[in-house]
């Protein structure tokens, strides 16, 4: 799966690299609720509709990278429901949510202009992407 492709041909479609216009665009949901601690957010599809529920207690920061992180996995995991759970950062091992990693730092910094000093670490707190992602940003610096 090329998500950095799908990624680019998905803003380049809808013009936009921001997870809730992408969200409101594709007719997905997206509820704010007080979620347990750890849980920052998960997607559902339930009775035909797709759902982003994110933590209320979240920054605004946090929702973005959330909300994108969520809208992966709906756009790429078809039929599979994932919580994404904090375990003291946000790294979390497996396939899954590797890839949504990927396509929300991919998402966020998308037409992000790269100049000669910059380093992942800068380009990930310029789009307000948690820096333990910055491993996810393909950079040619």
């Amino acid at each position: 799966m090329d998500i950095a492709r799908r990624t680019k041909n998905l803003v380049n479609k809808y013009r936009t690299n921001c997870p809730f216009k992408l969200a409101k665009i594709l007719n997905i949901t997206i509820l704010y609720l007080d979620l347990p601690d750890g849980v920052k957010g998960y997607c559902q599809r339930a009775f035909r509709r797709k759902f982003i529920v994110l933590d209320q207690k979240l920054t605004e920061d946090e929702q973005l990278f959330v909300c994108a992180h969520e809208l992966g996995h709906l756009l790429f995991h078809k039929g599979i429901s994932h919580y994404f759970i904090e375990q003291r950062t946000y790294f979390v091992v497996g396939k899954y949510e590797r890839q949504a990693n990927r396509f929300a730092a991919l998402l966020l910094s998308h037409g992000d202009e790269i100049g000669p000093g910059d380093t992942a670490a800068s380009v990930c707190q310029r789009n307000k992407i948690p820096l333990e992602m910055q491993h996810f940003l393909s950079l040619n610096l």
